[in-house]
């Protein structure tokens, strides 16, 4: 049996939290997403991902904190940093050319002021409520199209994927009520 995630997430002096506690996965990414992007909204542009109790993370996992890597860098402004990765995160990270995206701590130097309080500071992260099939999809897709833009060796490992997410969401949209 699996154990179930929590997100757990906190403001930390300048630094938005985020400490993903079991597995990053295309169950909880688009809650985790949401997270990030309320306090982007708000003006908070340093983000710290801690995956020191993260097993493992799936693509859609990954793909989402691309892209909110890549927007905060498109708009010049924070960084999104990872924290406390296992080995094997840290070969998924690097292996999908995403350490050059991300800010990755394999060190333990980075926010080293707020790593102490963060453990006694962060609540759970309100759950999402139950999302539309379409939705969901979309978001799927929309992370592993992300995935892929970072490289032609990832375009090429989540290229069926994308494809088949495709065919999906034009199915649902072609069912879908009018």
């Amino acid at each position: 049996m699996t154990t179930p995630t929590h997100i757990l997430v906190g403001i930390i002096g300048r630094v938005f939290w985020m400490r993903v506690d079991g597995r990053g996965t295309f169950q909880n990414s688009l809650q985790a997403k949401r997270a990030m992007q309320e306090v982007i909204a708000k003006g908070v542009t340093n983000l710290v991902v801690d995956l020191e109790t993260c097993p493992m993370m799936d693509s859609t996992f990954l793909g989402m904190l691309t892209g909110t890597a890549l927007k905060l860098h498109e708009a010049g402004v924070g960084s999104l940093s990872v924290l406390n990765a296992n080995p094997r995160n840290v070969q998924l990270l690097t292996d999908l050319g995403l350490d050059h995206i991300l800010e990755l701590d394999q060190e333990g130097v980075m926010w080293t002021d707020e790593r102490l309080e963060a453990k006694a500071a962060l609540k759970q992260c309100r759950a999402s409520t139950a999302e539309c099939k379409e939705i969901q999809t979309q978001h799927l897709l929309d992370s592993h199209q992300t995935l892929a833009e970072v490289s032609e060796e990832n375009e090429c490992r989540f290229h069926d994927v994308i494809q088949f997410l495709e065919r999906d969401l034009r199915a649902q949209e072609a069912a879908a009520p009018a």
